[in-house]
C-alpha cells in the first residue's frame, strides 16, 4: 500500500488539509528564468521541495526549483501598476536625450 494507507495513487501520501500551500518556480535548464509553475501543498520546506521536483519537472533534466510559502508572496495590485511602472519625466536618467552619438558608432 502506498504511504497514505489507502486506495489511490501507489506511493501518493495524503495531502493534509492543514498543510501550507507554497508557490513553486521551476528553471527547466541553467541560464534560463524561474517561472511560476503552479501550487502545491506540503508538510514542510523540505518536502515543498520534493514535491515540486515530483510535480513540476521531469527526470533526468537539468531543473531547478524554487518554492515559498504563499503567505509569504507580497503582490502588487493590478490598479497601482500606473505608478510602478510609468515612465516619469522627472527621471532623466531613463530618456538618452542628454548625449550626442558619435558618428561611425553603429547600432544604437
Amino acid at each position: 500500500m502506498g504511504a497514505g494507507g489507502g486506495g489511490g495513487v501507489r506511493g501518493a501520501a495524503v495531502i493534509g488539509a492543514d498543510w501550507p500551500l507554497y508557490e513553486v518556480f521551476v528553471r527547466g535548464k541553467r541560464g534560463l528564468n524561474f517561472v511560476h509553475a503552479g501550487s502545491l501543498r506540503a508538510a514542510s520546506d523540505a518536502h515543498a521541495v520534493d514535491r515540486a521536483f515530483a510535480v513540476y519537472t521531469r527526470r533526468g533534466t537539468d531543473a531547478a526549483v524554487w518554492v515559498v510559502r504563499s503567505t509569504d508572496v507580497t503582490a502588487s495590485a493590478p490598479a497601482e501598476k500606473e505608478p510602478l511602472f510609468a515612465p516619469s519625466g522627472d527621471k532623466v536618467y531613463r530618456h538618452p536625450t542628454f548625449y550626442s552619438i558619435p558618428e561611425g558608432v553603429p547600432h544604437i
